[in-house]
């Protein structure tokens, strides 16, 4: 019997990468991270995947060979990106700019049949493509590497502009021959705002379960393509509560124009036939618990809420983040794209050697 592929997910967060990887079958067997707030509902969107928490610098690919039962076929993970953000500090002694290093490097150990690595676009910048390239030099010489590429999830159907830079390498004795134009085809029309979320306009809130709030799509209507593939059973999800704003705020919030941007607290108002802008995750307790700035509705005077934002940036109704809305936007914000993830993940699905499953039983 074929067995499902070895998969790890290195800095996993709550999930978004692997979903894509899950929804073409290369879904992760392991999961590593080190923040057990941004991994909080982890183990209940993946209950097939294993969630490990701990500091992956002191990880070695022994460590991860053990906890999987064998060899591992594929690595993906964004290493922390904030030394790296072109609207960061880009601090050159940021010490999470070594967990891009320790991400390869247990690449390297580990001789997966395929990797993924997502960051932000200012890895490949100047000042930081050194740190890069220097990562890359521990790999073996048998990978194939394509990129750095910047992608951005918005050019591959989703209805957010994410520009992200992704490296994907590959063992040619087991994965079949990725190009970059091979990534072209899997581009689709950007989804607009308006197809993402309008039909959530008519939610109502039904209960709370104790944790969080539950609400219902009282007229389903039908939906756009986007959002009919990401509606949950019944039409019930999680996450819609909106903002109590103050009425000073919410004059202020009146007279921005969709494709505007509020002058104080510079809150752009979404477009109904745009894309929503980067969704940004903001900082936790540990660096000063910084709220990034969340668009505006399109119509109503209210920032948009945690349920819209995962609409927006690809997530399913079903996918639950965190009982408070500050820790579910850095979830959502820290994330990759899932429909970005699926895009990526299916190239490899088409090509990769199903029969690395098989070798299993011989090991």
């Amino acid at each position: 019997m074929q067995e499902q592929p070895r998969i790890v997910d290195l800095f996993s967060g709550c999930g978004g990468f692997s979903l894509g990887a899950h929804a073409v079958g290369l879904g992760p067997t392991l999961a590593f991270d080190v923040d057990p707030i941004l991994t909080s509902s982890f183990s209940l969107n993946h209950p097939h995947a294993r969630l490990k928490l701990g500091d992956l610098s002191a990880v070695i690919g022994a460590d991860i060979r053990r906890e999987i039962g064998g060899r591992v076929d594929g690595v993906f993970g964004g290493p922390p990106c904030q030394a790296f953000s072109s609207i960061g500090h880009r601090n050159a002694n940021d010490p999470r700019r070594n967990l891009l290093g320790h991400f390869f490097r247990l690449v390297a150990e580990l001789e997966p049949a395929f990797f993924v690595m997502e960051n932000v676009k200012g890895l490949g910048y100047a000042d930081a493509r050194p740190v890069l390239d220097a990562a890359l030099s521990l790999l073996p010489g048998r990978y194939k590497i394509l990129g750095p590429l910047v992608l951005d999830a918005a050019d591959f159907g989703a209805a957010t502009r994410r520009p992200r830079l992704f490296v994907i390498g590959y063992d040619p004795d087991r994965v079949g021959a990725i190009s970059e134009a091979d990534v072209e085809t899997k581009k689709l029309k950007p989804t607009t705002v308006r197809a993402a979320i309008s039909d959530l306009a008519t939610a109502v809130q039904i209960e709370n379960d104790g944790l969080f709030d539950l609400w219902k799509i009282k007229q389903p209507g039908r939906p756009s393509d986007y959002a009919a593939g990401l509606r949950a059973e019944e039409g019930v999800f999680t996450g819609h509560k909106r903002t109590a704003h103050t009425p000073e705020v919410i004059k202020r919030f009146k007279k921005v124009e969709q494709g505007g941007v509020e002058a104080i607290g510079r809150h752009p108002r979404l477009s109904w036939g745009g894309q929503c802008p980067t969704l940004r995750a903001g900082t936790g307790n540990d660096r000063g618990s910084f709220q990034s700035v969340r668009p505006l509705h399109p119509e109503e005077p209210r920032v948009i809420t945690v349920r819209e934002a995962a609409r927006l940036q690809g997530f399913p109704d079903h996918f639950r983040f965190h009982p408070t809305v500050w820790h579910s936007f850095r979830m959502i914000g820290n994330s990759v794209s899932p429909i970005m993830s699926k895009a990526i993940f299916s190239l490899i699905a088409e090509r990769i050697d199903r029969k690395i499953g098989m070798q299993v039983a011989a090991e």
